[in-house]
C-alpha cells in the first residue's frame, strides 16, 4: 500500500532463477538436481498442474479459520517445512535462520537427521514447533540415541525418511564429483552424538575423515523391514510418521504396524528417476488409509494453489521444501520468511475464493481433472 516493492521475487519461479544465478554452481546442482533425467522432478509439479480447481460464489467466507492439528501439532494453517539437510550450502545460517523464519509465522519445521548445526541448536532457534526428520542409522544405539535427544529437545513428531536407504543415481553431482557430507558439512547430528562418537577410535577433532567415513556406514541402511518398526515404536513415544510411501499396500502396511502417519513423498524426485508424482500416488493411498492415518505430502508444491489442490485429494497438511530453501539463499531469514507468509497468503485467498473457510470443508468435488 506505500508503494514498496518486495526486495526479493515475489514469484516463486522467479526467485528459483535468481538463486540459480548467484549460488556456486556445485551447490546450485546439488539444491535444483533430480535423480538421473530429472524426469520424475519435472513429473511432480506436472502433476500439479493437471488438476483445476472449481471455485464455488455467493458463500460466505468472509471469516477463514486454516489451523488444522497434525501429528499432536496444532499449525495456523495446514503446512510444515519439509526436511532438508546441509543448509549452510546456501546461506552461512542455514538451518537456525530457517528455524527463526518457520517459528515467526508458527509453522512446524522438520528437521533433518543431516542438518548443518545440531537438532538441539536448532531445536533452541525460534522457539516454533520441531520435528525430527530420522534416517535411520545402520547402529540400533544410535538411532535410539538420536530419538532420545529429539524428545529432550522438545521435538513433536518423528518423520522417518524411507526411501533413502540407498543413493539415487543424481548426475549433477556425479559431474561435479561434490558431496557436502564429504567436506564435513550437514553431519553435525553425528558429530555430537555420544553413541556415534563412541564408534570412532579418535574424535573427530583429532581424525574428521575417519569420522565421515563412519557417517557413510551409519547413513545408509537397506537392510531395514518392516518388523525393524517395532524397535523403533519402543524407543519413543512421540507420534510417528514414515515418509517415503508411494504405494498404498505399503500406506496400509504403515496402519498395520501402528504408525500414526505417513508422507507421501518420492524425495522431491532425487531417488528414483521415473518414479510416480507423490500427487499421482495420493489418491489411491487416501483411498486405501485415509480415515486411519494422517496423511502428509511433498514434492512439487510450489504454491498456495498447490497446497489447497493436495488438501482437496485427502492430504492433511503439506510439506513445503524447495521454495524455502530458495528463500534461504536470496536473503537468509527474511528471505525464508518472504517464501512462508507468501504461501500462506496465497493458500488463504484460494480456499476464500474458491468459496470455502476451513481446510475441512476441500474434498474432491472442488477440482477436475484435465485430459491427460
Amino acid at each position: 500500500m506505500a508503494g514498496e516493492t518486495p526486495e526479493h521475487p515475489v514469484s516463486l519461479s522467479a526467485l528459483a532463477e535468481t538463486v540459480l544465478g548467484q549460488l556456486e554452481s556445485k551447490a546450485a546442482d546439488y539444491v535444483f538436481g533430480g535423480a538421473g533425467t530429472e524426469d520424475t522432478m519435472r513429473a511432480n509439479e506436472a502433476a500439479f498442474r493437471r488438476w483445476r480447481i472449481v471455485p464455488r460464489m455467493l458463500r460466505d467466507v468472509s471469516a477463514r479459520d486454516l489451523t488444522v492439528t497434525v501429528l499432536g501439532t496444532e499449525l495456523p494453517a495446514p503446512v510444515a517445512l519439509a526436511p532438508i539437510g546441509a543448509q549452510t550450502i546456501v546461506h552461512p545460517e542455514g538451518e537456525l535462520a530457517v528455524a527463526r523464519a518457520a517459528a515467526a509465522v508458527g509453522l512446524p519445521m522438520a528437521v533433518s537427521t543431516v542438518s548443518s548445526s545440531t537438532l538441539e541448536e536448532i531445536a533452541g532457534a525460534g522457539g516454533g514447533p520441531k520435528w525430527f526428520q530420522l534416517y535411520w542409522p545402520g547402529n540400533r544405539d544410535f538411532a535410539a540415541s538420536l530419538l532420545t535427544r529429539a524428545e529432550a529437545a522438545g521435538y513433536r513428531a518423528v518423520l522417518v525418511t524411507l526411501d533413502t536407504f540407498l543413493p539415487g543415481w543424481k548426475t549433477r553431482d556425479l559431474q561435479t564429483a561434490w558431496q557436502p557430507f564429504f567436506d564435513g558439512l550437514g553431519i553435525a547430528n553425528y558429530l555430537a552424538d555420544p553413541v556415534f562418537r563412541s564408534l570412532l577410535e579418535k574424535p573427530p577433532e583429532e581424525d574428521m575423515q575417519a569420522a565421515i567415513g563412519q557417517f557413510v556406514m551409519q547413513f545408509s541402511n537397506p537392510r531395514l523391514t518392516w518388523a525393524d518398526l517395532e524397535f523403533l515404536r519402543s524407543r519413543t513415544t512421540l507420534p510417528i510418521a514414515l515418509k517415503g510411501i508411494l504405494h498404498p499396500d505399503d500406506a496400509r502396511a504403515a496402519r498395520e504396524h501402528g504408525i500414526d502417519g505417513i508422507v507421501v513423498s518420492n524425495h522431491g524426485g532425487r531417488q528414483i528417476d521415473g518414479a510416480i508424482a507423490s500427487l499421482d500416488a495420493l489418491v489411491e493411498i487416501v483411498d486405501a488409509v485415509g480415515d486411519e492415518l494422517e496423511i502428509l505430502l511433498d514434492s512439487g508444491v510450489r504454491s498456495g494453489a498447490d497446497v489447497v489442490k493436495a488438501l482437496a485429494l485427502g492430504a492433511d497438511a503439506v510439506l513445503l521444501g524447495r521454495p524455502y530453501l530458495w528463500g534461504l539463499a536470496a536473503g537468509g531469514e527474511a528471505g525464508v520468511l518472504a517464501v512462508l507468509r507468501a504461501i500462506l497468503a496465497e493458500l488463504d485467498l484460494t480456499i476464500g475464493l474458491s468459496g470455502h473457510t476451513r481446510p475441512a470443508e476441500l474434498g474432491p468435488g472442488l477440482l477436475v481433472a484435465e485430459p491427460r
